[in-house]
């Protein structure tokens, strides 16, 4: 397989959408996140990525509320604003044997340390890592289509992270942002393009 190095936004509209669909499991309090992290815990990769309250106003500031962390088969959705940024998930974080991929995660794991400070440990972006391979365009839009020759939807990128509850479309969406990274990085270790650190 190679990959173009570039993409059009016309090409992107073109490819078929792509979206998660197996569990998801939305996290609400401390007992469901340590089910969660014990199985976490086990992986040697897993896909990333974060999700807050859109600002409007020039200003506002929203801390994180969602962190999504994906394996191959299910997806696990921790919601910080109801159950705190927990010790046991700072530990995933600064674990140096699980690989925690995302794209662009050098915001988010700078959004995370303004609630509690650690430090991350084999946290790969891909937004860094593509541009060694010779990738032009970056972002999870571009690469999921480079890759993957997938589309993603961002219809639900601004809606509230806070609510009391999440919608199935929240869920599918912020699900499937974790486990394109995860698919994403599999597919360069399968392929060849990197070796697995």
């Amino acid at each position: 397989m190679t990959f173009p190095l570039s993409i059009t936004k016309e090409a992107i509209a073109q490819l078929p959408l792509i979206k998660f669909d197996g569990p998801i499991h939305v996290i609400n309090d401390h007992k469901e996140m340590f089910r969660a992290i014990k199985k976490l815990k086990k992986q040697k990769i897993i896909g990333f990525d974060t999700e807050k309250k859109p600002t409007f106003k020039k200003g506002q500031y929203h801390p994180t509320a969602l962190i999504q962390l994906s394996t191959a088969t299910e997806v696990f959705l921790f919601r910080i604003n109801k159950i705190g940024l927990h010790e046991d998930l700072i530990l995933l974080f600064e674990s140096d044997k699980i690989a925690k991929i995302g794209v662009g995660m050098r915001g988010d794991l700078m959004e995370l340390k303004q609630i509690r400070t650690f430090t991350q440990n084999k946290c790969i972006d891909l937004n860094d890592l593509m541009p060694t391979l010779g990738v032009k365009k970056i972002g999870i839009r571009n690469l999921v289509a480079i890759l993957l020759e997938k589309r993603v939807s961002k219809n639900q990128q601004v809606s509230n992270w806070e609510n009391s509850v999440l919608t199935r479309s929240q869920q599918q969406y912020a699900a499937t942002d974790a486990w394109v990274c995860y698919e994403m990085y599999v597919l360069l270790l399968e392929k060849g393009y990197i070796q697995r650190k």
